[in-house]
Protein backbone atom coordinates (compact mmCIF):
# COMPACT_ATOMS: atom_id res chain seq x y z
CA UNK A 1 0.00 0.00 0.00
CA UNK A 2 1.30 3.65 -0.67
CA UNK A 3 1.28 5.43 2.26
CA UNK A 4 -0.54 8.58 0.60
CA UNK A 5 -3.88 5.67 0.05
CA UNK A 6 -4.13 5.92 3.96
CA UNK A 7 -6.37 8.33 5.80
CA UNK A 8 -4.86 11.78 6.14
CA UNK A 9 -5.25 11.20 9.96
CA UNK A 10 -3.27 7.76 9.61
CA UNK A 11 -0.42 9.94 7.38
CA UNK A 12 0.67 12.22 9.50
CA UNK A 13 1.57 9.23 12.08
CA UNK A 14 3.65 7.41 9.67
CA UNK A 15 5.12 9.58 7.09
CA UNK A 16 8.40 11.16 7.44
CA UNK A 17 9.99 7.44 9.58
CA UNK A 18 13.18 6.47 9.11
CA UNK A 19 13.89 3.12 7.34
CA UNK A 20 12.74 0.20 9.36
CA UNK A 21 15.76 -1.48 9.80
CA UNK A 22 16.89 -3.65 12.91
CA UNK A 23 17.71 -1.16 15.44
CA UNK A 24 16.86 1.96 13.82
CA UNK A 25 15.36 4.75 15.57
CA UNK A 26 11.84 5.09 14.72
CA UNK A 27 11.64 9.08 14.57
CA UNK A 28 14.14 10.88 12.18
CA UNK A 29 17.58 12.40 13.47
CA UNK A 30 18.33 16.02 13.87
CA UNK A 31 21.43 16.96 11.63
CA UNK A 32 23.18 19.95 12.92
CA UNK A 33 25.71 20.76 10.50
CA UNK A 34 25.84 23.96 8.28
CA UNK A 35 27.91 22.29 5.45
CA UNK A 36 28.59 18.70 3.93
CA UNK A 37 31.98 17.07 2.70
CA UNK A 38 32.00 17.09 -0.95
CA UNK A 39 34.49 16.69 -3.62
CA UNK A 40 34.27 17.53 -7.03
CA UNK A 41 31.31 18.50 -9.09
CA UNK A 42 28.29 18.55 -6.83
CA UNK A 43 25.95 15.45 -7.26
CA UNK A 44 22.06 16.22 -7.58
CA UNK A 45 20.51 15.21 -4.67
CA UNK A 46 23.58 15.11 -2.74
CA UNK A 47 23.42 17.61 0.57
CA UNK A 48 26.20 20.63 0.18
CA UNK A 49 25.43 23.20 2.18
CA UNK A 50 22.26 23.51 4.34
CA UNK A 51 20.78 26.58 3.06
CA UNK A 52 20.77 24.98 0.03
CA UNK A 53 18.65 21.90 1.57
CA UNK A 54 19.34 19.26 4.47
CA UNK A 55 17.55 15.87 5.49
CA UNK A 56 16.08 17.07 8.73
CA UNK A 57 13.63 19.14 6.63
CA UNK A 58 12.80 16.15 4.07
CA UNK A 59 11.04 13.92 6.59
CA UNK A 60 8.60 16.81 7.56
CA UNK A 61 8.33 18.18 3.91
CA UNK A 62 7.18 14.68 2.70
CA UNK A 63 4.78 14.64 5.49
CA UNK A 64 3.15 18.01 4.17
CA UNK A 65 3.51 17.14 0.76
CA UNK A 66 1.45 14.12 1.50
CA UNK A 67 -1.06 16.06 3.37
CA UNK A 68 -1.71 18.89 1.04
CA UNK A 69 -1.61 15.44 -2.28
CA UNK A 70 0.69 17.86 -3.69
CA UNK A 71 3.09 15.87 -6.54
CA UNK A 72 6.12 17.70 -5.30
CA UNK A 73 8.16 17.92 -2.53
CA UNK A 74 6.87 20.14 0.45
CA UNK A 75 9.50 23.55 1.22
CA UNK A 76 9.83 24.53 4.54
CA UNK A 77 10.78 28.10 5.47
CA UNK A 78 11.40 30.00 8.73
CA UNK A 79 7.89 31.34 9.02
CA UNK A 80 4.54 31.43 7.70
CA UNK A 81 5.26 35.21 6.25
CA UNK A 82 8.59 33.60 4.86
CA UNK A 83 6.43 31.18 2.76
CA UNK A 84 4.05 33.91 2.25
CA UNK A 85 6.41 36.25 0.93
CA UNK A 86 7.99 33.82 -1.73
CA UNK A 87 4.44 32.80 -2.92
CA UNK A 88 3.54 36.41 -3.25
CA UNK A 89 7.01 36.72 -5.20
CA UNK A 90 5.23 34.52 -8.07
CA UNK A 91 2.93 37.70 -9.08
CA UNK A 92 4.66 38.47 -12.48
CA UNK A 93 6.44 42.47 -12.41
CA UNK A 94 3.47 44.81 -14.24
CA UNK A 95 0.58 42.78 -13.85
CA UNK A 96 -2.56 42.40 -11.65
CA UNK A 97 -2.46 40.95 -8.17
CA UNK A 98 -6.11 39.69 -6.70
CA UNK A 99 -6.13 39.62 -3.00
CA UNK A 100 -8.93 39.16 0.11
CA UNK A 101 -9.88 42.56 1.55
CA UNK A 102 -10.03 40.20 4.46
CA UNK A 103 -6.71 38.05 5.00
CA UNK A 104 -4.17 37.87 7.64
CA UNK A 105 -3.05 41.30 8.07
CA UNK A 106 0.59 40.67 7.55
CA UNK A 107 0.14 39.03 4.30
CA UNK A 108 -2.19 41.92 3.52
CA UNK A 109 0.85 44.52 3.91
CA UNK A 110 3.45 42.49 1.94
CA UNK A 111 0.73 42.50 -0.70
CA UNK A 112 1.06 46.22 -0.42
CA UNK A 113 4.74 46.14 -0.06
CA UNK A 114 4.67 44.36 -3.74
CA UNK A 115 2.86 46.64 -5.18
CA UNK A 116 5.39 49.53 -4.41
CA UNK A 117 8.35 47.62 -5.52
CA UNK A 118 7.17 45.83 -8.79
CA UNK A 119 4.53 47.92 -10.49
CA UNK A 120 1.89 45.36 -9.38
CA UNK A 121 -2.28 46.61 -9.33
CA UNK A 122 -3.33 45.46 -6.33
CA UNK A 123 -7.14 44.65 -6.08
CA UNK A 124 -9.14 43.94 -3.26
CA UNK A 125 -12.40 41.70 -3.45
CA UNK A 126 -15.09 40.20 -1.29
CA UNK A 127 -13.13 36.35 -1.96
CA UNK A 128 -16.88 35.09 -1.21
CA UNK A 129 -18.54 36.81 -3.44
CA UNK A 130 -17.39 34.55 -6.60
CA UNK A 131 -18.92 36.80 -9.23
CA UNK A 132 -16.61 39.79 -8.18
CA UNK A 133 -13.47 37.86 -8.22
CA UNK A 134 -13.98 36.82 -11.14
CA UNK A 135 -14.68 40.08 -12.31
CA UNK A 136 -11.71 41.44 -10.35
CA UNK A 137 -9.54 38.46 -12.61
CA UNK A 138 -11.13 39.16 -16.13
CA UNK A 139 -10.84 43.09 -15.59
CA UNK A 140 -7.07 43.40 -15.91
CA UNK A 141 -3.67 41.00 -17.12
CA UNK A 142 -3.35 39.62 -13.60
CA UNK A 143 -1.23 36.68 -12.96
CA UNK A 144 -1.97 35.68 -9.44
CA UNK A 145 -4.96 34.89 -7.28
CA UNK A 146 -4.38 35.01 -3.22
CA UNK A 147 -7.31 32.96 -1.62
CA UNK A 148 -7.85 32.47 2.19
CA UNK A 149 -10.56 30.38 3.22
CA UNK A 150 -11.29 30.50 6.12
CA UNK A 151 -10.48 34.01 5.98
CA UNK A 152 -8.63 36.00 8.82
CA UNK A 153 -10.31 36.57 10.87
CA UNK A 154 -14.07 37.19 9.42
CA UNK A 155 -14.50 33.25 8.35
CA UNK A 156 -15.91 34.14 4.86
CA UNK A 157 -15.07 30.90 2.80
CA UNK A 158 -14.18 31.65 -0.80
CA UNK A 159 -15.14 28.59 -3.66
CA UNK A 160 -11.59 27.31 -4.70
CA UNK A 161 -12.47 25.70 -7.70
CA UNK A 162 -14.72 28.17 -9.46
CA UNK A 163 -11.88 31.06 -8.56
CA UNK A 164 -9.14 28.42 -9.83
CA UNK A 165 -11.04 27.95 -13.02
CA UNK A 166 -11.20 31.69 -13.85
CA UNK A 167 -8.33 32.12 -12.68
CA UNK A 168 -6.54 29.87 -14.85
CA UNK A 169 -8.17 30.62 -17.96
CA UNK A 170 -7.26 34.39 -17.64
CA UNK A 171 -3.22 32.72 -17.09
CA UNK A 172 -3.14 33.42 -13.54
CA UNK A 173 -1.99 31.48 -10.70
CA UNK A 174 -4.03 30.53 -7.52
CA UNK A 175 -2.31 30.68 -4.11
CA UNK A 176 -4.64 28.78 -1.04
CA UNK A 177 -3.17 30.10 2.22
CA UNK A 178 -4.94 26.39 3.88
CA UNK A 179 -3.74 27.92 7.26
CA UNK A 180 -7.06 28.07 8.87
CA UNK A 181 -8.51 25.11 7.71
CA UNK A 182 -5.90 22.26 7.98
CA UNK A 183 -5.17 19.45 5.35
CA UNK A 184 -7.63 17.23 7.43
CA UNK A 185 -10.08 19.59 6.71
CA UNK A 186 -9.48 21.38 3.20
CA UNK A 187 -7.49 20.70 0.15
CA UNK A 188 -6.90 22.95 -1.99
CA UNK A 189 -4.79 21.41 -4.87
CA UNK A 190 -7.67 18.71 -5.30
CA UNK A 191 -9.61 21.70 -5.71
CA UNK A 192 -7.97 23.54 -8.31
CA UNK A 193 -5.39 25.77 -6.59
CA UNK A 194 -1.51 25.75 -7.94
CA UNK A 195 0.19 26.65 -4.59
CA UNK A 196 -0.97 25.97 -1.28
CA UNK A 197 0.56 28.34 1.87
CA UNK A 198 1.01 27.15 5.48
CA UNK A 199 1.77 29.15 8.98
CA UNK A 200 3.07 26.02 10.31
CA UNK A 201 3.38 27.72 13.50
CA UNK A 202 -0.39 27.56 14.33
CA UNK A 203 -2.24 23.76 13.60
CA UNK A 204 -0.06 21.88 12.08
CA UNK A 205 2.52 22.34 14.77
CA UNK A 206 0.48 23.11 17.05
CA UNK A 207 2.02 23.49 20.79
CA UNK A 208 2.30 27.26 20.32
CA UNK A 209 6.39 26.80 20.66
CA UNK A 210 7.90 27.60 17.39
CA UNK A 211 7.89 29.94 13.86
CA UNK A 212 8.05 27.81 10.60
CA UNK A 213 6.17 28.27 7.30
CA UNK A 214 5.62 25.79 4.27
CA UNK A 215 4.41 25.66 0.52
CA UNK A 216 3.08 22.90 -1.49
CA UNK A 217 2.44 22.74 -5.03
CA UNK A 218 2.11 19.71 -7.95
CA UNK A 219 3.22 22.64 -10.42
CA UNK A 220 7.28 20.98 -10.68
CA UNK A 221 7.70 25.05 -12.68
CA UNK A 222 6.09 26.49 -9.55
CA UNK A 223 8.14 24.37 -7.67
CA UNK A 224 11.37 25.39 -8.69
CA UNK A 225 10.52 28.92 -8.53
CA UNK A 226 9.78 29.23 -4.90
CA UNK A 227 12.18 27.05 -4.07
CA UNK A 228 14.78 29.60 -5.87
CA UNK A 229 13.43 31.88 -3.81
CA UNK A 230 13.95 30.22 -0.55
CA UNK A 231 17.92 29.47 -1.64
CA UNK A 232 18.17 32.89 -2.79
CA UNK A 233 16.18 34.75 0.05
CA UNK A 234 17.82 32.68 2.89
CA UNK A 235 14.58 32.20 4.77
CA UNK A 236 15.39 28.64 5.67
CA UNK A 237 13.99 26.73 8.58
CA UNK A 238 16.14 25.63 11.51
CA UNK A 239 16.87 22.13 12.74
CA UNK A 240 15.32 22.01 16.10
CA UNK A 241 11.87 24.26 14.74
CA UNK A 242 11.29 21.65 12.03
CA UNK A 243 11.84 18.40 14.02
CA UNK A 244 9.05 19.75 16.80
CA UNK A 245 6.50 20.51 14.13
CA UNK A 246 6.88 17.46 12.74
CA UNK A 247 6.57 16.40 16.18
CA UNK A 248 3.74 18.28 16.58
CA UNK A 249 2.10 16.64 13.33
CA UNK A 250 2.03 13.07 14.94
CA UNK A 251 -1.45 14.54 17.18
CA UNK A 252 -2.38 16.77 14.30
CA UNK A 253 -6.16 14.41 13.77
CA UNK A 254 -6.79 14.31 17.44
CA UNK A 255 -6.23 18.13 18.41
CA UNK A 256 -8.09 19.17 14.87
CA UNK A 257 -11.26 16.84 15.98
CA UNK A 258 -11.31 17.89 18.93
CA UNK A 259 -10.81 21.51 18.74
CA UNK A 260 -13.67 21.40 15.58
CA UNK A 261 -15.93 19.92 17.85
CA UNK A 262 -15.27 22.15 20.94
CA UNK A 263 -15.84 25.36 18.31
CA UNK A 264 -18.54 24.02 16.91
CA UNK A 265 -20.17 23.34 20.30
CA UNK A 266 -19.48 26.85 21.74
CA UNK A 267 -20.88 28.52 18.58
CA UNK A 268 -24.20 26.61 18.83
CA UNK A 269 -24.31 28.37 22.74
CA UNK A 270 -22.97 31.52 21.84
CA UNK A 271 -25.73 32.23 18.86
CA UNK A 272 -28.88 34.07 20.41
CA UNK A 273 -26.98 34.39 24.28
CA UNK A 274 -28.64 37.49 25.56
CA UNK A 275 -24.76 39.06 26.06
CA UNK A 276 -23.91 37.95 22.34
CA UNK A 277 -24.10 40.77 19.56
CA UNK A 278 -22.93 38.36 16.51
CA UNK A 279 -21.49 35.05 16.55
CA UNK A 280 -19.55 33.24 13.46
CA UNK A 281 -18.52 30.05 12.62
CA UNK A 282 -19.08 28.27 9.25
CA UNK A 283 -21.07 24.68 11.32
CA UNK A 284 -23.73 27.62 11.84
CA UNK A 285 -26.72 27.05 9.67
CA UNK A 286 -26.46 31.15 10.13
CA UNK A 287 -23.17 31.70 8.51
CA UNK A 288 -23.54 33.36 4.98
CA UNK A 289 -21.22 30.53 3.66
CA UNK A 290 -22.67 27.90 5.34
CA UNK A 291 -23.67 25.20 2.32
CA UNK A 292 -20.49 26.05 0.75
CA UNK A 293 -18.42 25.36 3.62
CA UNK A 294 -20.27 21.80 4.39
CA UNK A 295 -19.82 21.11 0.39
CA UNK A 296 -16.38 22.04 0.13
CA UNK A 297 -14.24 21.08 3.60
CA UNK A 298 -14.08 17.88 5.38
CA UNK A 299 -14.79 20.07 8.73
CA UNK A 300 -15.59 23.50 9.82
CA UNK A 301 -12.53 24.75 11.58
CA UNK A 302 -11.55 25.75 15.26
CA UNK A 303 -11.80 29.38 14.88
CA UNK A 304 -14.92 31.59 16.12
CA UNK A 305 -15.44 35.51 16.03
CA UNK A 306 -17.47 37.00 18.84
CA UNK A 307 -19.32 40.55 18.99
CA UNK A 308 -20.05 41.06 22.56
CA UNK A 309 -22.12 43.14 24.25
CA UNK A 310 -20.53 46.22 25.42
CA UNK A 311 -18.78 47.35 22.02
CA UNK A 312 -15.46 47.49 22.10
CA UNK A 313 -14.99 48.22 25.63
CA UNK A 314 -16.90 44.79 26.07
CA UNK A 315 -14.70 43.48 23.87
CA UNK A 316 -11.75 44.32 26.36
CA UNK A 317 -13.43 43.58 28.99
CA UNK A 318 -14.03 39.66 28.56
CA UNK A 319 -10.46 39.37 27.06
CA UNK A 320 -9.70 40.72 30.96
CA UNK A 321 -11.73 38.25 32.25
CA UNK A 322 -11.10 35.28 31.21
CA UNK A 323 -9.20 32.59 32.64
CA UNK A 324 -8.49 29.44 30.85
CA UNK A 325 -8.77 31.70 27.55
CA UNK A 326 -5.05 33.17 26.63
CA UNK A 327 -5.62 36.74 25.65
CA UNK A 328 -3.15 36.20 23.06
CA UNK A 329 -2.38 36.85 19.26
CA UNK A 330 -1.56 33.97 17.28
CA UNK A 331 -3.85 30.53 16.87
CA UNK A 332 -3.95 27.00 16.80
CA UNK A 333 -2.68 25.65 19.86
CA UNK A 334 -3.87 23.54 21.84
CA UNK A 335 -5.08 25.82 24.73
CA UNK A 336 -8.03 28.28 23.62
CA UNK A 337 -6.42 32.05 23.10
CA UNK A 338 -8.76 35.14 21.98
CA UNK A 339 -7.67 38.56 20.51
CA UNK A 340 -9.44 41.45 19.49
CA UNK A 341 -7.85 41.65 16.29
CA UNK A 342 -8.59 45.75 15.60
CA UNK A 343 -6.18 46.24 18.49
CA UNK A 344 -3.68 46.18 15.36
CA UNK A 345 -3.31 49.32 13.40
CA UNK A 346 -2.80 47.38 10.21
CA UNK A 347 -6.13 45.31 10.29
CA UNK A 348 -8.51 45.90 7.73
CA UNK A 349 -10.74 48.26 8.79
CA UNK A 350 -13.81 46.42 8.06
CA UNK A 351 -13.07 43.92 10.79
CA UNK A 352 -15.43 45.81 13.28
CA UNK A 353 -14.12 47.00 16.42
CA UNK A 354 -15.30 44.75 19.36
CA UNK A 355 -14.69 40.98 17.06
CA UNK A 356 -12.79 38.83 18.85
CA UNK A 357 -11.27 35.60 16.65
CA UNK A 358 -11.36 33.00 18.83
CA UNK A 359 -8.98 29.85 18.36
CA UNK A 360 -10.70 26.94 20.61
CA UNK A 361 -8.13 24.39 22.08
CA UNK A 362 -8.39 21.08 23.06
CA UNK A 363 -9.86 21.59 27.05
CA UNK A 364 -13.19 20.42 27.98
CA UNK A 365 -16.32 22.00 26.25
CA UNK A 366 -17.81 22.58 29.77
CA UNK A 367 -14.55 24.17 31.59
CA UNK A 368 -14.12 26.36 28.51
CA UNK A 369 -17.89 27.78 28.32
CA UNK A 370 -17.90 28.16 32.35
CA UNK A 371 -14.62 30.63 31.46
CA UNK A 372 -16.46 32.38 28.55
CA UNK A 373 -19.89 33.16 30.58
CA UNK A 374 -17.60 34.65 33.09
CA UNK A 375 -15.91 36.92 30.26
CA UNK A 376 -19.36 37.68 28.87
CA UNK A 377 -21.09 38.90 32.24
CA UNK A 378 -18.24 41.51 32.38
CA UNK A 379 -18.77 42.40 28.73
CA UNK A 380 -22.22 43.60 30.14
CA UNK A 381 -21.39 45.07 32.86
CA UNK A 382 -19.18 47.82 30.76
Amino acid sequence: MNDRDLSPATYAVVAGRPERTEGAPVNPPVVLSSTYVGRGAAAPGVPVYTRLGTETWEPLEEALAGLERAAEPGLVFASGMAAVSAALDLTRPGTRLVVPRHAYHASLVAARHLVERSNVELVEVDIADTAAVVAAIEGGTTSLVWVETPTNPMLEIADIAAISTAAHAAGAVVVVDNTFATPLAQRPLELGADVVVHSVSKYLAGHSDLILGAVLTSSRELYGAVRTRRDIGGGIAGPWETWLALRGLRTLALRVERSQANAAELARRLEGHAHVVAVAHPSLASHPQHERATAQMDGYGSIITLRPAGGQAGADALASAVRLWVPATSLGGVESSLERRRRFASEAPTVPDDLLRMSVGVEDVEDLWADLQVGLAAAAAV
